[in-house]
């Protein structure tokens, strides 16, 4: 962990294609260490350089909480326009489009977080991740507050088991904001975050099985239709879109932490041609696989 950085990147893919109206961001670390770790950064850091304005943009697999510790603003989040005052937390969901317009000298933190942490610390039974799916403006606490001083802390620090700490830590700050979200919003649920959940289960269980939406909304006793409307509520995605960058998820990990040939792990993700496996992932992410394994390398092999 020691040396560990990380630095922003267009995640669009070179194409002549024109270019989104809204940005898409990602954050890469320059190590093998690339989904276990946190992105720490004030949020005077960034906006100073763009005059305290951030426009609309969205990051393909990272979840972002900020938190306002003195001053204020103003927040987008998917169309709608938030106050932000002293003490209050943002929740921006992986894919959720958001920007921000802060009162100069405004204090705080922003923490991001891969989706990779995400997908290891959330269980579907316990029901965060439904509702971390929104984003929100909701009132933070002083346990948030010292959790992020915390992960703040750790992060600078480089001290030995840094990256189990920063993990652990993580882990607490995602529930507790997963708490403060579902208190304000009463916590008590619908049929449809009900049959998300459930939906959240079956993918954690059938995406090597390289299940269908249909086969999906079959489970579900739903159909494909209504499926997609239920994704789309909860975090703003299609069906067919979560079920891919779960196995792109899946397929980052075995090449961050094996050494396993691409056709292998292709083959272990139920592809039947690691050559349309490739085309897939750098169609999703905008690197070949082999790119993407060279990168974490510096380029070596």
């Amino acid at each position: 962990m020691e040396g560990f950085v990380f630095v922003l990147y267009y995640s669009n893919m070179r194409h002549a294609a024109p270019a989104p109206a809204i940005r898409v961001y990602n954050l890469f670390g320059e190590s093998g260490d690339l989904p276990d770790v946190v992105h720490c950064e004030t949020i005077a850091s960034r906006s100073v350089l763009h005059d305290w304005t951030l426009a609309v943009h969205r990051h393909a697999r990272l979840h972002q909480v900020l938190l306002i510790e003195r001053g204020g603003g103003e927040a987008t989040l998917d169309g709608r326009v938030v106050p932000l005052r002293p003490m209050q937390i943002v929740n921006v969901p992986v894919g959720h489009v958001h920007g921000f317009r802060f009162e100069p000298d405004t204090q705080g933190w922003v923490l991001t977080i891969a989706a990779e942490i995400l997908d290891e610390a959330l269980l579907a039974a316990e029901g965060l991740r439904g509702a971390l799916s929104r984003s929100a403006v909701v009132r933070g606490t002083p346990q948030i507050r010292t959790t992020m001083k915390q992960i703040f802390a750790e992060h600078a620090a480089r001290d030995f088991g840094r990256a189990h700490v920063l993990r652990a830590l993580s882990s607490a700050m995602i529930g507790l904001v997963a708490r403060a979200l579902t208190g304000e919003s009463g916590g008590a649920g619908t049929a449809e975050s009900g049959l998300f959940r459930r939906f959240e289960a079956l993918l954690e269980q059938h995406h090597l099985e390289r299940w269908s939406v249909a086969d999906y909304a079959r489970a579900l006793s739903i159909t494909p239709t209504h499926l997609n409307r239920i994704t789309r509520a909860a975090t703003g995605d299609t069906a067919s879109h979560l079920i891919l960058n779960r196995l792109i998820r899946e397929a980052r990990r075995n090449l961050v932490y094996t050494n396993l040939p691409v056709s292998t792990i292709a083959y272990a993700l139920g592809f039947e041609d690691p050559a349309y496996f490739s085309r897939v992932y750098a169609a999703a992410t905008g690197l070949s696989p082999r790119a993407f394994r060279a990168q974490l390398h510096g380029g070596e092999g």
